[in-house]
C-alpha cells in the first residue's frame, strides 16, 4: 500500500491503538462471532498499551498521518508472554482498521513482526487463535503457521483459544 510505514509505537500511539484494537476486537466478533461478548475487563486490557510497551515490542501502521493498524510481539522469556515453546516469541493483537482492511497492513505488520523475531533468534513465532475465527485461522496458515494442540488455551467458560506455530529459519 502507497504511503503506509511500519514503526514501532510510542507512548503518543497508545490511545489511538488501544482504540483501535477495542473496535477491531469488537466489530469483528459482533460481526463473525456474535456469542462473543468482549467484557468491559478485556477491553481495558487491550486499552493498556503502555502495559504491552513496556515487555513487548508493538508497531504500528501509519498512513497519512493516522494509525491504521498494530501488532505486539512479547520476545522470548518475556514477562506475559503466553509462548509454551522455549526460544518462542509471542505474536498478539493483530488489528487493522476497517477502512484499510484488505490492502495488505496485516501482512507489513507481520512481515515486521516476523522479521524482528527472526532478528532476535527466535526459533519460532506462536500465536493463539479464538476457536471459531475462521478467517484470522486462515490468515495465519497461509503465512506458514501450524497448528500445534500442545500450546491451546482452554479458558472456558469465556474463551478457547488454538495454538499456531510458525517455525523461523534464518535465512528468510
Amino acid at each position: 500500500m502507497t504511503g503506509l510505514m511500519i514503526r514501532e509505537a510510542t507512548a503518543g500511539d497508545d490511545g489511538d491503538v488501544g482504540e483501535l484494537l477495542v473496535r477491531a476486537f469488537v466489530e469483528q466478533y459482533a460481526k463473525k462471532l456474535p456469542e462473543v461478548e468482549v467484557s468491559a475487563r478485556r477491553k481495558a486490557e487491550l486499552r493498556d498499551v503502555a502495559a504491552k510497551r513496556a515487555v513487548a515490542r508493538v508497531w504500528v501502521a501509519e498512513l497519512e498521518g493516522r494509525v491504521v493498524g498494530t501488532v505486539a510481539l512479547w520476545p522470548s522469556g518475556a514477562r506475559g508472554s503466553e509462548a509454551w515453546v522455549a526460544g518462542a516469541c509471542d505474536l498478539r493483537h493483530l488489528a487493522v482498521d476497517a477502512a484499510v482492511r484488505g490492502r495488505g497492513v496485516s501482512r507489513a505488520l507481520l512481515d515486521e513482526a516476523e522479521r524482528w523475531a527472526r532478528a532476535s533468534g527466535a526459533q519460532k513465532v506462536v500465536l493463539h487463535v479464538r476457536r471459531g475465527a475462521v478467517g484470522v485461522r486462515r490468515l495465519y496458515e497461509a503465512r506458514g503457521y501450524l497448528r500445534d494442540t500442545s500450546g491451546d488455551l482452554d479458558l472456558l467458560p469465556e474463551v478457547f483459544l488454538e495454538a499456531f506455530v510458525l517455525p523461523l529459519s534464518a535465512q528468510q
